[in-house]
């Protein structure tokens, strides 16, 4: 006799509501091991890959591709091994049995939470759609088609172009699929040609993208710092030409050669240097007890621009690292975040922020805090420029020079004019100035 499980969709980060169907790797009939990886999920802060917590048969999916899943409802149901003889004389395939104190807790803050009709549909359901828990019929299970892997850009262009992932042959490394597999799955697709319009009636000129995952996130964040924070930006031009040199010097050592040294090394280790004389820029305002909270611990965020929308994972204990740790953890959080593998302990617990609006070729801008941070640093672009030099003896001349731009937002609750402009100034004198940090 089986014995019918509901896996219930966990919180998989800090207080999470809802997250959205990605891809079922499992369907109906699969039989599944503990551990297993059945679906990928995408929250607010990341994507997530979901494993098994029982052995045994898939009987239904609850939710399909696209759906918004809230935190606590059931995701799948399993069939498993009844531990024993059943205690009733209801045959097998009867109703679905709710857990009690055997559902297993594997994920931050397991469980319901609040009440609700279910899922929320997000986008048309996906073509392979998956079979509901009250229309599950008796029928001989059927092999799913092997799941190959594809990045999520190769997922994107896939869902751009409407080509369904299982009708793939992949063709990449490691039974991987490329962006010329999903081009040639497009090319193959027999086209649907759309009826011309009314002679009156013009063509559409806008196209609607739904609202969810990080997006969402981001644009309610950005809000509500905008609008609850008072934000103040300030600037500063610096000469970074001994910057420039001491990372030549720093790229050609031994330890560093498996690294990519980039300017944002030193901009981030200047930043952290600056942080410990302006102790109130890693601070935060809590507004329910009226506190300010100085926190002595720098988790360094670094804005990072995917595929999914901005993400800004968070290097913990930065301020304790070695030049070498930290060059380290900026690859390593770079390398995960294009990816979009970035875990949802990586994106909470942030102190200050430091985001490079240079490497699109910007000069500046005005960033805005992180909610719940008291400073971010916003570097541009590193270029050659015309800088007045001055000898030794006073004498001044135009010689071109490594240059850049800095921008510093702050909570005006949480710093005063001079400690924002203390810490900015501190910055930039270490980056035109590296031996100071000696001091």
């Amino acid at each position: 006799m089986t014995s019918p499980q509901q896996f219930l969709l966990p919180d998989v980060g800090e207080g999470l509501t809802e997250a959205e169907i990605l891809a079922w790797s499992v369907r109906p009939g699969d039989v599944v091991e503990v551990n297993q990886i059945i679906v990928e999920v995408e929250t607010a802060k990341a994507a997530v890959e979901l494993p098994s917590p029982y052995a045994g048969v898939v009987s239904a999916l609850h939710a399909e591709v696209g759906d918004l899943l809230p935190v606590g409802r059931p995701l799948i149901t399993i069939d498993t091994e009844a531990p024993g003889e059943a205690a009733s004389g209801e045959p097998d395939g009867g109703a679905v049995q709710q857990p009690d104190a055997e559902q297993p807790a594997l994920l931050v803050g397991y469980g319901p939470q609040g009440t609700g009709n279910g899922r929320r549909r997000r986008r048309p359901a996906h073509p392979a759609q998956p079979q509901r828990a009250d229309s599950v019929e008796a029928r001989a299970p059927e092999p799913a088609p092997a799941r190959s892997a594809a990045k999520p850009p190769v997922r994107k262009l896939a869902k751009d172009l409407g080509v369904d992932l299982t009708t793939v042959a992949p063709t990449g490394p490691g039974n991987t699929i490329t962006r010329e597999d999903i081009h040639e799955a497009a090319r193959g697709a027999t086209p649907q040609t759309a009826p011309d319009p009314a002679p009156d009636t013009p063509r559409t000129s806008e196209t609607r993208v739904p609202i969810r995952g990080v997006r969402r996130h981001t644009a309610a964040a950005m809000v509500a710092s905008a609008f609850t924070a008072p934000h103040v930006t300030e600037f500063i031009t610096v000469d970074v030409t001994a910057t420039m040199r001491l990372r030549e010097l720093v790229a050609g050592r031994r330890e560093f050669r498996d690294l990519r040294v980039t300017p944002l090394l030193f901009f981030a280790r200047a930043f952290l240097i600056a942080l410990a004389k302006t102790p109130e820029a890693n601070s935060s305002w809590d507004e329910a007890v009226q506190e300010i909270v100085l926190k002595h611990y720098v988790n360094l965020g670094v804005a990072a621009a995917t595929d999914r929308g901005l993400v800004v994972p968070n290097i913990k204990g930065a301020d304790r690292m070695s030049l070498h740790e930290l060059a380290q953890a900026l690859a390593d959080l770079t390398a995960t975040a294009r990816a979009g593998r970035t875990s949802p302990q990586d994106m909470t617990g942030g102190t200050v922020t430091l985001t490079n609006v240079g490497v699109f070729g910007v000069d500046t801008g005005t960033p805005i805090l992180n909610p719940g941070e008291a400073a971010i640093l916003a570097v541009g672009a590193v270029r050659r420029m015309p800088w007045v030099v001055q000898d030794v003896d006073g004498n001044e001349r135009i010689e071109p020079r490594w240059g850049t731009q800095l921008a510093l937002s702050f909570d005006h609750r949480l710093m005063d004019g001079r400690q924002g402009s203390e810490l900015l100034a501190h910055t930039a004198q270490i980056l035109h100035e590296p031996g100071l940090a000696m001091l």
